[in-house]
This record gives structure tokens, sequence and C-alpha cells, in this order.
């Protein structure tokens, strides 16, 4: 437009004037024949990290903490009183089942010996003549020059010399079965812990000498929840190796050689924890394994099998029940509810709700709307370049 051709004779201040109108009109023209576009309108889709769903297997395993303890731990204890003599073992030694550990002063149990001996002796020499006196007396009363009470009275008496010989009997074993007790001998193979007294003590009858447990193999304790006893018992109506085989995990993180199996589940619950205990043992030739050690237990508790399982993000819940979001073939958002079952670990299995192929939303579910379009994470790139 020229101006100067429309106004060639006003002043030069009213031209000035007239040309900021004209300007001003303009532009407002412009403004006016152009359409804005509505907020909003090229907002960029969101970006959300799908993953296709697939029907898999899997395994529900737990840890517990458990304590190694040894398969037998046996007390060591006289069993006669006397002077403790010699140890004759190494403290913390192993030692096999019948080694000899402790020596009592034999001589109190020698002499009772004897005198067992002695009082044998005389009971049997009883016994002897009440038999040879019970067959004259026989002889005698066939005859009918013995009376039949004087024959009973010498029958007595060989009664009374039988049971006199088998008290006597009796005694001699006992006296030489405490002879035996002043060695006192392993009563298992294993280790033996520090003694108790020194050489030189006066014992009594089940004085403590010292420990003996065995190392090979051990027994893992540890206690199962009734929540996760609950669901093995379950599984195990199908599967009965569930409970029988258990891992060990050392203090260091790394799995012992060996599976341990399980010997001994509680019958009933404890009501001050909520819990079962259950016993596992397992060989332990090389002793790595040392009873009191802490460990962890590594149970299963029941096998799945051609589940549908989703990372537990992808898992969400509103007032009507758990949902997740899947992205259809348009890349639109969908709001699916669904129906949960168990949780393993980082996945949750989806018993109704999705099928093999769904892509769900396992990241960027905030701000989601049922049928907004979006970006899958990773196409992007391959989005842009199609829409230049």
């Amino acid at each position: 437009m020229n101006l100067r051709a429309i106004i060639p004779a006003l002043p030069l201040r009213s031209a000035s004037r007239l040309l900021g109108v004209t300007t001003v009109a303009v532009l407002l023209g412009a403004c006016g024949g152009e359409e804005q576009p509505a907020q909003g309108q090229n907002r960029p889709a969101p970006v959300v990290t799908t993953q296709e769903v697939q029907r898999s297997d899997a395994q529900m395993i737990q840890e517990y903490p458990a304590r190694i303890r040894g398969a037998r731990e046996t007390e060591v204890r006289a069993r006669i009183s006397g002077v403790l003599l010699e140890r004759a073992y190494q403290e913390g030694a192993h030692v096999e089942e019948g080694d000899l550990l402790f020596r009592i002063d034999p001589t109190p149990m020698r002499i009772q010996l004897k005198q067992a001996e002695a009082a044998l002796a005389n009971a049997r020499a009883e016994q002897r003549q009440a038999e040879r006196d019970w067959k004259r007396a026989e002889q005698l009363f066939e005859r009918g020059a013995l009376s039949a009470s004087e024959r009973d009275r010498i029958r007595s008496q060989l009664d009374f010399a039988e049971a006199g010989m088998a008290q006597a009997q009796a005694q001699h074993d006992e006296a030489r079965l405490n002879l035996s007790y002043t060695e006192v001998l392993a009563p298992i193979t294993g280790a033996t812990s520090l003694e108790v007294l020194p050489e030189g003590s006066l014992l009594g009858v089940g004085s403590l000498l010292t420990t003996v447990v065995q190392q090979d193999p051990v027994h893992i304790i540890f206690a199962l929840p009734e929540r996760d006893a609950a669901i093995q018992r379950a599984a195990r109506v199908d599967d009965t190796s569930l409970d029988s085989h258990v891992d060990i995990l050392l203090p260091d993180g790394s799995v012992y050689q060996r599976q341990a199996s399980v010997d001994f589940t509680a019958n009933s619950i404890d009501s001050a924890t909520g819990t079962i205990t259950v016993r596992a043992v397992v060989d332990n030739p090389d002793q790595q394994l040392i009873p009191g050690q802490f460990v962890r237990a590594r149970v299963l508790l029941r096998r799945f099998e051609d589940q549908i399982l989703v990372p537990t993000e992808a898992v969400g819940a509103d007032a009507r029940g758990p949902n997740v979001w899947v992205i259809d073939s348009e890349s639109k958002a969908e709001l699916r509810p669904v129906r949960t079952g168990t949780v393993i670990g980082d996945r949750q299995v989806i018993e109704e709700g999705l099928q093999p192929g769904d892509r769900v939303v396992i990241n960027g579910q905030v701000g989601l709307q049922p049928g907004m379009p979006v970006r899958i994470a990773g196409d992007e790139p391959a989005n842009a370049a199609g829409r230049e």
C-alpha cells in the first residue's frame, strides 16, 4: 500500500498519526484473518514403556534365616563317683565313637569287683550244697525215712540258695560295669568341647565332663511363616517334592554345594511367633558348616506353569479393583481391569484380563487417560522420521 499516494497533501504531523493508525489496523486485520490453534492442541503424546505379555513358568522361592546345629549333640557325664585322673583327648579335636576321653580312678571299683566276686563264689557254694541236700532228701522221702515237713524245709533252703546266687551274680555284674565306667568313651563321632572339670576333680554321678557334637551331617533349623506354610501345604497336594529340598546360603552369599533335605516339620504353629519349625539335614564332610552358624535357607514353596506374569509396577488399582494400562494396535491407552493372583518376587500373576500378545505399560502411567495416544519408548526416532 502506498500511503504517500493516498495522503500527499497532509502536514507531516498528521501524516505520521494517520500512518500509525493505519499500521495498527492492518496488523489487527491480519491477526483476525488467521485462526489461532487451540491451547494444548500440539501437545506431544506421552512416552510409555511397554512389555508384551507372554505365558511362562515360574517358581515361588523364599529365603528364611536359619541356624546350623549338629545332627547330634551329646553331653558326656560321669556314671560313677570318683577322682578324675586323666583327660585323654585334645580339646576341640575330632574323636570317633568309642575313643577314650577321660579316665576315672579305678581302684575303688576294682575293690568292689573283688568283693562281688567273693560273694558270688560263696553264693555258688551254698547253692551247690543246697542242691546236694535236696537230692538226698528226695531219696530219703521216697524210702519213708524223711517226713514231708523236713523235705519241704530242705527244698526251701535250695530256693534261698538259688536266690542268693542270683543276687550275688547281679552285684558282681554291677561291680564289673562300674569298673568299665572308669574309662569314659566317646558316645558318638564328632568334635569335642572344652573340658568342664580338670584332672583331680572329685566327680559325682552325673557330673558333666564335656560335650561331643556330630558335625557330619548337620541340621538346618528355620521357621516357616504361617502364610508360606499354607501356600506350600496346598501346593504339595499336587507336587510332593516341594518341601524335600532346601538350598543353604552361606554368610558370604554363596550357595552351599550340597542340598539339604527336610526331615522334620512341626505339627503345630507356634502361637507366639506364628511360624512352623522346620528342620533339614545335609552332609558336611568338609566341616564347612559350623554348628551355631547363621545361614539362610532358600525354600521352594510353589511351582507355576503356563501363567501370565507382569512386573508388579504395571499393576494399579482404583475403586473397582486392580487394573493395568494396555496399548492397543493404534497406540492408544486402554485401562483394563484384571484379576490378580500370587506375587512372585517382582512379578504378579494375572489370572484374568490379559492375553498373550497384549502390550502392558510398565512405566509412564501417570497422566494417562483412556483413548489417549501414546508413544512407545524406543520407537520415537522412527515415528519422528515418519512425520518428517
